[in-house]
């Protein structure tokens, strides 16, 4: 009986560690995602949006409220918006590639979800 404890007890550390260990690296991942996403923003939108605002028409903005209004408030929408562009919006699907404008749209999308903080 004491033996068979002690089995499962090291099975319940093994099985810790490992889930430790899986989540350390699935939170380094998306730190690093989100680092990523950060600088991607930073370089392509800051210019014309920074902390969410923007410069050249004030009604349209990134903050949550706006992107409601404007049926941009998810990151399909954001993605074909950056994509595609619209007025003075430039499209950037032959600067960014896929995976970099789902990255950006998750951030905008989570920033203006916390109010650009």
């Amino acid at each position: 009986m004491k033996k068979l404890i002690k089995m499962s007890l090291f099975g319940i550390i093994l099985v810790g560690f490992f889930l430790f260990f899986s989540s350390s690296n699935a939170l380094a991942s998306a730190i690093d995602s989100s680092e990523n996403s950060r600088n991607l923003f930073e370089f392509n939108c800051a210019g014309c949006h920074p902390n969410g605002s923007n410069i050249i028409r004030r009604g349209k903005n990134l903050q949550l409220k706006a992107l409601k209004r404007n049926k941009l408030d998810s990151v399909d929408a954001i993605a074909s918006f950056v994509s595609q562009g619209k007025n003075n919006m430039p499209s950037y699907k032959d600067r960014l590639s896929q995976q970099q404008i789902l990255e950006v749209s998750h951030y905008v999308l989570a920033q203006a979800e916390k109010g650009w903080k």
